[in-house]
C-alpha cells in the first residue's frame, strides 16, 4: 500500500484537503491513499501570532503548502530563501543537517519531510533566542 500513513492519538485532530477530521477514544491508523490529499496534524499547527521568528516562519509557510493555502510552486522559493537564511546563523552540525534535509525535500516536494526537518529546529532556534547578550 502506498501514500501517506497517519497514526493517531485518541481525540487528536487532523485536516484533510480542508476538513478537519477528529479520531475517536482509542489510538488508530488512516492511510490517506489520494496522491496529492493536503494533510496537517492540528497538533503540529504554527497558528499565524505564533510565527514570531525566522524558523517558525519558514515552518508556516511550509504548513501552508500542507494545508492547501499556499501553492507548492509559489511557496518553493519562499522555503529555499528561508532555509538559505537560516544556514546563515545555524552553522552547528546538526542544525546543518536538518536543513540540508528540509532542502532537499522542498526540491522533491515532499513538504511533510521538511517541516518535520524544519521543527527541530525549534528547540535550537528558542534557546538561541533566549540567551541575552551582557
Amino acid at each position: 500500500m502506498s501514500g501517506l500513513v497517519l497514526k493517531l492519538g485518541p481525540n487528536e485532530r487532523v485536516l484533510i484537503n480542508g476538513a478537519v477530521i477528529e479520531n475517536g477514544d482509542r489510538r488508530s491508523r488512516l492511510a490517506v491513499i489520494t496522491p496529492n490529499a493536503h494533510v496537517l496534524r492540528l497538533r503540529d499547527a504554527i497558528h499565524p501570532e505564533e510565527v514570531n521568528s525566522p524558523v517558525r516562519r519558514v515552518c508556516y509557510i511550509t504548513q501552508l503548502v500542507l494545508s492547501g493555502d499556499a501553492d507548492p510552486a509559489e511557496a518553493r522559493l519562499q522555503l529555499l530563501r528561508g532555509i538559505e537564511q537560516l544556514s546563515q546563523v545555524l552553522t552547528d552540525h546538526d542544525s546543518r543537517t536538518l536543513l540540508s534535509q528540509a532542502t532537499a525535500a522542498v526540491l522533491a516536494d515532499q513538504h511533510y519531510v521538511a517541516l518535520k526537518a524544519l521543527r527541530g529546529l525549534l528547540p535550537r532556534e528558542e534557546r538561541l533566542m533566549a540567551v541575552r547578550p551582557t
